[in-house]
Parts: C-alpha cells; structure tokens; sequence
C-alpha cells in the first residue's frame, strides 16, 4: 500500500492492514498487534519522515513481515495537530515489546522500518 505521508492517511492504514489479515485467517490477538504495529511505524513515518509511505506485509511460516518505509523529499518535523486521538504515535517501545524482531534501515532520502511477528494464535500459511 502507498500513501501520501499525511496524518489522515493513517486510519486507510490501519484498516487495510485489519482486512488483509482478516481475509488471510490471522487470529484476533495476532491482528490486533499488527495493527498497533502499523499504527505506530505510520505514524512516525508521517510526523518525522518524509513525502511517501509505503506499506508492506507477507505472511510465511507463521511469521507476519511488516515493512513501513518512508521516502521522497525531507519533510520538516510535523507536529500531531490534526491527527484522529486514537493516531499519536507512542514510539517504537511498543512495536519492540510485541515484535520479535525489529530492524531500521536510514538513507539520505529514506527510511524503512522492518518487523517481524510470530503469530501466536494459529498457523495460517504463506501469503503475500
């Protein structure tokens, strides 16, 4: 999923994430996560990144991969004035705590932002 590096484009998000984890048969729990875990990396992308976001996730072995990047041209640092409440990032401790892995990648005009989930509430097969 691309998307503008616009607070309103959060919500699109997290519900995209939420549906296409609903239609690959991951457990409530392990979706919830996921999607705290989206919330929160697009939410930094949007206040310290830059124009794009770039959402994507796969799903094999039991591990949903999510990666959020963040490119195009710097943007300054934005503060959260118009963002929906429930859409203030809380920092990267949160995706730490339920992640089992976390990697963050920096360019000059770029970052990305690797996680890895071992779902816990079943085993759905590989997807992307």
């Amino acid at each position: 999923m691309a998307l503008p590096s616009q607070g309103e484009w959060v919500g699109a998000a997290r519900r995209f994430t939420a549906d296409l984890l609903r239609s690959w048969k991951v457990a409530d729990e392990d979706r919830e996560s996921a999607v705290l875990i989206v919330d929160e990396l697009t939410v930094n992308a949007v206040q310290h990144g830059h124009a794009d976001t770039t959402l994507v996730m796969a799903l094999e072995d039991g591990v949903l991969l999510i990666a959020v990047s963040d490119t195009g041209a710097c943007v300054p640092h934005r503060p959260p004035e118009g963002f929906d409440p429930d859409e203030h990032g809380r920092g990267t401790g949160i995706v730490r705590f339920l992640a089992q892995g976390m990697d963050v990648s920096l360019g000059e005009h770029s970052c990305r932002v690797d996680v890895a989930l071992k779902l816990t509430a079943g085993e759905p097969g590989s997807r992307r």
